[in-house]
């Protein structure tokens, strides 16, 4: 019986926010206060509090805003290929596109990641379903 091996939606979604969280801290020098995970149909967000590290925050209060933006561009593209990584191993899916951008004045970060199918879950109705027609 796999099903009883496949786990529920809320195990995957907690597991890709702690994950999330660590990958932060290894790569970046600095974990996000808080991750939250929601998956809908073939897509994933993800949306990390306090994300913005101490370097881009000194060069916004600098003035140096651009700057601070481009650092974060920079930096959300060299993390792509580990967050795209780690959504794949976990969700058992392909990860087809992923966009993300932050906000300095709020500090969040907000990823979508569109996957190749929904995952096999254990409690497949609890995932909201995109309203087609």
């Amino acid at each position: 019986m796999e099903t009883t091996e496949q786990q529920t939606v809320g195990q995957l979604e907690r597991e890709v926010s702690q994950k999330m969280q660590a990958l932060y801290r290894k790569y970046l020098g600095h974990q996000p206060s808080k991750v939250t995970c929601q998956l809908f149909d073939e897509k994933l967000a993800i949306i990390l509090e306090d994300s913005v590290t101490q370097p881009e925050q000194l060069l916004a209060q600098d003035g140096q805003l651009e700057l601070a933006k481009q650092v974060r561009a920079d930096l959300n593209q060299a993390i792509r290929p580990q967050v795209k990584a780690l959504v794949e191993s976990i969700l058992k899916v392909e990860v087809l596109d992923l966009l993300s951008d932050a906000t300095l004045k709020t500090g969040r970060t907000g990823i979508i990641v569109i996957l190749s199918d929904t995952p096999a879950v254990r409690n497949p109705d609890a995932i909201p379903k995109a309203r087609k027609g």
